[in-house]
């Protein structure tokens, strides 16, 4: 099972290697979390600084951003395509 960590203690974790300069294979040792798992969430943090780690089912802005933006994209492909067959059904009648 995989231990899950919230955002407030992935951020102290990864200020303490950045600000305090402690050596990552020290923290690991002291939190029982892998270097691996560490430098993932320095390069997320470096990323996206205060943004990162946003947590389960929750996006960083300019993700939902986008994710918005393709819906409404797909939303609006729906709607020509409605208004094209519509066209045609009402075109047919008229001959």
């Amino acid at each position: 099972m995989t231990k899950r960590y919230d955002k407030e203690f992935k951020l102290q974790t990864v200020q303490m290697i950045k600000e305090e300069g402690k050596v990552v294979a020290q923290v690991a040792r002291e939190l029982g979390i892998s270097e691996n798992t560490l430098y993932r969430w320095i390069t997320e943090y470096q990323e996206s600084g205060k943004q990162a780690f946003p947590g389960s089912g929750q996006l960083k802005p300019e993700d939902k951003a986008m994710r918005d933006l393709q819906k409404r994209i797909r939303d609006l492909e729906e709607e020509n395509d409605i208004l094209k067959k519509a066209m045609h059904y009402f075109a047919k009648d008229r001959r």
